[in-house]
């Protein structure tokens, strides 16, 4: 049972999304220190979905499914204007601890927001908690929270570190800039898929 757990869980953390894509631009842009924020505020968005959807939430969305096509418009509203902001961010690698004025760095409410704004993020919890909730078992629900929480942690950590190192590839010429501008397309469009999927 924890093998499958934990399973479940990478497998839901480390493929690639909106979350992952702006972890590993912003630890490319700015350093892994400061992404360090966004990746604690979408874990812990993330872990307060589950912890909803188990104790009730998840009833809201069977008896009116009309929720997630709202959250799938609000969602891709707020992952094309972060990805926008990827866009047309400063093509420079910035990893000094020196205050930065006048870039705007996706934070911890950011990394929050997107898992609530996430229809997909509310059917993986609502495919976990079916998997992993057992009347036989009551601990079984806690104990698949408390592997997520750590796994969607270390796996969003890896694309940060992914990012970080990445830095000294693309720190030459224009590279910076078509990568922000493929990663912000990217976001744009896993967004506009989102949608089409619940419409």
């Amino acid at each position: 049972m924890f093998a499958s757990m934990f399973l479940f869980s990478f497998a839901m953390s480390i493929t690639p999304g909106p979350v992952n894509t702006v972890i590993l631009s912003t630890s490319l842009n700015h350093g892994l220190k400061r992404s360090l924020p966004y990746i604690s505020g979408a874990t812990i968005g993330f872990t307060l979905l589950l912890i909803f959807m188990a104790f009730g939430l998840q009833s809201l969305l069977t008896q009116f499914p009309v929720v997630l096509k709202i959250l799938a418009i609000c969602g891709t509203l707020f992952v094309c204007y972060i990805g926008i902001k990827i866009i047309f961010s400063a093509a420079n690698i910035s990893i000094s601890n020196a205050p930065v004025e006048h870039i705007i760095i996706p934070n911890f409410k950011d990394g929050f927001l997107l898992q609530w704004l996430n229809p997909k993020a509310w059917l993986a919890c609502v495919s976990g908690i079916t998997m992993f909730t057992s009347i036989e078992n009551p601990q079984s629900l806690p104990i698949f929270i408390i592997i997520y929480f750590f796994t969607c942690y270390a796996c969003l950590f890896f694309w940060g570190l992914c990012g970080d190192k990445f830095s000294v590839v693309l720190n030459h010429g224009n590279r910076l800039k078509y990568f922000n501008i493929l990663m912000g397309a990217f976001l744009i469009l896993s967004a506009l898929l989102i949608l089409i999927d619940f419409f």
